[in-house]
C-alpha cells in the first residue's frame, strides 16, 4: 500500500468517526483503529489529531473545489451564467451525496476558530467558484449591477449544504434530480432580474 493510499484510508476513517461523534469525541487510537493501522501510523502520516483534521479540510475542500470547477467549466463558458450556477448546485448536490460524512463535517465542525485558514480556503475556492458565476450574471446583465454576489455565494452554498443533509438523513429516497429542481426554481424565483 503506497503512502497516498494510507492517507486515504486515514481520511476516510476520520471524517466518518468525526461526523458520527464529533471532533473531540473521536481518538487516534479510534480513528487507526478504524483505517486497519497502528496508531503509529497516524502520527507518521499527520503529526497529531489536529493536522490529520486539517488535512482532512484541505483534502475534502479541495476535492469539492474541484468539482464545483469541473461542472462549472462543462456547462461551458458560452452558456449563460445562471445555467452554469445550475449546473454547480448538481455538482455540490452530487458531491455532498457522495461524501455524506464529509458534508456533516463541514456543517458542524469546521467553523470552530481552530479552523480558520480551512475556512478561508472554503471561502476562495469552493464559494468562489458561486462567486465568480454570480460575478459573471451580473456583467451580462441577469442579475442587477448592485447584486452582493458574496453574500449570495455564501447564501447559496450553504442552503445546497443543508439541503444536502437534510435530504441524506431524512429524506434518502428523495431523487437528487428533484431536489436540484426545487432549489433551481428558488434560485431562477429570488436571484434573477424577473
Amino acid at each position: 500500500m503506497t503512502r497516498e493510499d494510507t492517507r486515504n484510508r486515514l481520511f476516510r476513517s476520520a471524517v466518518e468517526l468525526i461526523a458520527e461523534q464529533g471532533f473531540s469525541g473521536t481518538t487516534v487510537d479510534a480513528i487507526a483503529e478504524r483505517a486497519g493501522v497502528a496508531k503509529g501510523t497516524v502520527f507518521y502520516n499527520f503529526g497529531s489529531k489536529d493536522a490529520l483534521f486539517a488535512a482532512l479540510l484541505d483534502h475534502g475542500i479541495g476535492r469539492l473545489s474541484a468539482s464545483l470547477t469541473e461542472a462549472a467549466e462543462a456547462a461551458g463558458e458560452p452558456a449563460a451564467p445562471l445555467a452554469r450556477l445550475d449546473a454547480v448546485v448538481l455538482a455540490q448536490l452530487r458531491f455532498l451525496d457522495e461524501y455524506g460524512p464529509f458534508a456533516r463535517v463541514l456543517f458542524g465542525e469546521m467553523w470552530r476558530t481552530a479552523w480558520q485558514e480551512a475556512v478561508v480556503r472554503l471561502r476562495e475556492d469552493a464559494l468562489g467558484v458561486y462567486e465568480r458565476i454570480l460575478a459573471d450574471a451580473v456583467a451580462a446583465g441577469e442579475l442587477r449591477a448592485d447584486f452582493d454576489t458574496g453574500t449570495a455565494a455564501t447564501a447559496l452554498f450553504g442552503m445546497v449544504l443543508t439541503v444536502s443533509i437534510e435530504r441524506r438523513v431524512l429524506r434518502p429516497e428523495r431523487p437528487l434530480e428533484e431536489v436540484h429542481a426545487t432549489l433551481v426554481e428558488l434560485i431562477h424565483g429570488r436571484v434573477t432580474r424577473g
